[in-house]
């Protein structure tokens, strides 16, 4: 899929199933990168990627035999990390922490060039695929905000209703969080948590964007599409291959004396 394409796809509130990357390892999000994904989200702000790993992901994602794009989720709504990531070759950006309809405009300005936002032209990578010129890169790139707060939450209407806004994505962790959960997975808030996801995916609705939400695994992606959401990030590769690690262990362990 080109950026273009994606832009395009999100734009139309189609469904789109992305996966989440924290590993600086070029090699392995290459491959995840041609199983059929139409995203991989690389995790600037909590993964363990700095500059040069983001730079080096995003290559390997736009490597042939790619079905993918690369996103971002940046470390701070700041223009350097956004236009960074952007000049790098991201498709777009998830920007975390939006607040209030400002905080998603600020979000905005730092992925649009004059007059339409603050972007400084620079496009080192990414005017191989995306742009150069300066419209053709706001048709190319999308623009997503997180909600993931309590003020967020309560301004949600308000956000997604925010001129050239492509998308809102719950991170469910700190919105549990947020809603009073005493850890990211607190069953103890578990229906206040599905009546936010409920006024998320409604407000988005009515402003004609796109819903996003992070997922543990597949079949929470599938669910979450079957509800209402236009996309789904399935995460991550340092848990699964944790996971994979586990259950071969614990398979060769049953097949032998144990331990």
């Amino acid at each position: 899929m080109t950026p273009a394409a994606f832009a395009a796809a999100l734009r139309a509130r189609e469904q789109l199933i992305g996966y989440w990357a924290v590993l600086d390892s070029p090699v392995s999000t290459e491959r995840v990168a041609r199983l059929g994904y139409d995203y991989i989200a690389l995790d600037a702000q909590h993964g363990l990627l700095e500059y040069a790993g983001v730079l080096r992901s995003l290559t390997a994602i736009d490597t042939k035999g790619s079905t993918a794009v690369g996103l971002v989720r940046v470390e701070a709504n700041d223009p350097s990390p956004i236009g960074k990531a952007l000049d790098a070759g991201a498709a777009g950006v998830i920007v975390p922490l939006i607040d209030t309809a400002q905080d998603a405009a600020d979000a905005v300005a730092a992925v649009r060039y004059p007059p339409l936002g603050r972007r400084s032209y620079g496009p080192m990578r990414s005017a191989l695929r995306i742009g150069p010129n300066p419209a053709d890169a706001h048709q190319e790139t999308v623009v997503l905000a997180m909600i993931e707060t309590a003020e967020g939450l309560a301004n949600v209407e308000e956000i997604c209703a925010t001129d050239g806004l492509d998308g809102v994505y719950i991170g469910p962790s700190d919105l549990r969080i947020a809603l009073g959960g005493a850890t990211s997975t607190d069953p103890a808030v578990a229906a206040d948590f599905e009546a936010a996801l409920v006024t998320v995916r409604t407000a988005a609705a009515a402003a004609g964007i796109a819903a996003g939400i992070h997922n543990p695994d597949g079949a929470s992606a599938a669910k979450r599409l079957a509800e209402g959401f236009t996309f789904a990030t399935v995460a991550c590769d340092l848990v699964h291959l944790e996971q994979a690690a586990g259950s071969h262990l614990a398979a060769a362990c049953q097949a032998g004396e144990g331990r």
